[in-house]
C-alpha cells in the first residue's frame, strides 16, 4: 500500500486574538500570538496523529510531526515566490505576503515545537512556559544556553521543565531569547526574502527551498533543545480532551466516528 502524503500540519484552530507582548516588536507579537496554542489544542493535534499510527513509537509520531511541519512551511514559501510571477502583481504585492508568510511560518514552527513537547509530556498550560519552550526550541544550542544559566544546570534540555515548569525568572529568561531570535531569525530570513522576489517563476522555487533550509533547521534546533527521544508514551500527561476517547491504557485518542 502506498504511502499517504503527510497532511499539513494545522492545529485546526480559529484565528488567535492580538496579544500584549513584552518586546521582540512584530515577530514579538507573533511569537506570542503562536503560543497562545493551548494545552488541549495541542494534544488533540497529536491524538489525532497517533491514532492514525497507534502503533509508533513516540520517535516515530515525531518524524510525522516534522514531516508534517516541513510541507506546511515550504507550501508557504512557495505561494509567496508564485505571487512575485503574476503578471501585474510584481514585487509591492509580493512584499506583503512575505510579511504573512512569516507569521505562517512562525505558527507552524510554534505549533511543532509544542506538539513535540507533548510527545515528551512537557506541561504547555502556562503561557510564559510556552513562550520558553517555543523560542528555546527553534534557537537550539543558543536558546539552550540560556535556559541553563537561568536554571542552574549545565547539562539541561528542555525535558527538565517536565520536572520543574515552575522556573524562577522565566520572565526574563523570555526577554533574552526573544532578542536572540529576532537578531537571528531575521539574518537568516533576509537572503531568502530577496530571493522571493525574483520574476519569472524563479522565486517559487527559492521560497520554497528558503523555507526548507529555514525548517530543517528549526527541526534541528528543536531535537538538541528537547534531547533523547523517550521510548515509551508519557501517559500520566497524555489528557483526555474534548472529542476523545481513554484507551485502556489512558492515552487519549480521538472517540469513533471523530474525524
Amino acid at each position: 500500500m502506498a504511502n499517504k502524503k503527510p497532511a499539513p500540519l494545522s492545529p485546526e484552530q480559529p484565528a488567535l486574538p492580538a496579544v500584549q507582548h513584552d518586546g521582540g516588536g512584530p515577530l514579538g507579537s507573533v511569537i506570542d500570538r503562536a503560543a497562545r496554542l493551548q494545552g488541549p489544542a495541542v494534544a488533540r493535534y497529536v491524538a489525532s496523529v497517533r491514532a492514525d499510527h497507534p502503533d509508533e513509537s513516540p520517535a516515530q509520531v515525531i518524524e510525522r510531526l516534522e514531516k508534517r511541519y516541513m510541507l506546511a512551511v515550504t507550501g508557504s514559501g512557495a505561494a509567496v515566490g508564485a505571487t512575485a510571477a503574476v503578471p501585474g502583481v510584481g514585487t509591492v504585492a509580493a512584499l506583503g505576503a512575505v510579511g504573512a508568510e512569516t507569521v505562517v511560518f512562525m505558527e507552524a514552527s510554534a505549533l511543532y515545537a509544542l506538539a513535540v513537547a507533548e510527545v515528551y509530556g512537557i506541561p504547555i498550560d502556562d503561557r510564559e512556559l510556552r513562550r520558553a519552550l517555543v523560542l528555546t526550541a527553534v534557537l537550539g544550542d543558543a536558546g539552550l544556553g540560556a535556559l541553563r544559566a537561568t536554571v542552574g544546570a549545565k547539562n539541561a534540555t528542555l525535558l527538565n521543565l517536565k520536572k520543574n515548569p515552575a522556573i524562577p525568572g522565566l520572565g526574563n529568561l523570555n526577554k533574552q531569547l526573544m532578542k536572540m531570535f529576532t537578531r537571528r531569525f531575521m539574518a537568516k530570513k533576509a537572503p531568502f526574502v530577496l530571493g522571493k522576489l525574483l520574476p519569472a517563476g524563479i522565486g517559487l522555487v527559492v521560497g520554497a527551498g528558503g523555507n526548507r533550509v529555514l525548517g530543517k533547521g528549526v527541526i534541528k534546533n528543536a531535537r538538541e533543545a528537547f534531547g533523547p527521544v523517550p521510548t515509551t508514551w508519557p501517559t500520566p500527561h497524555l489528557r483526555v480532551v474534548e472529542g476523545t476517547a481513554t484507551t485502556a491504557t489512558g492515552t487519549a485518542l480521538p472517540a469513533p466516528g471523530t474525524d
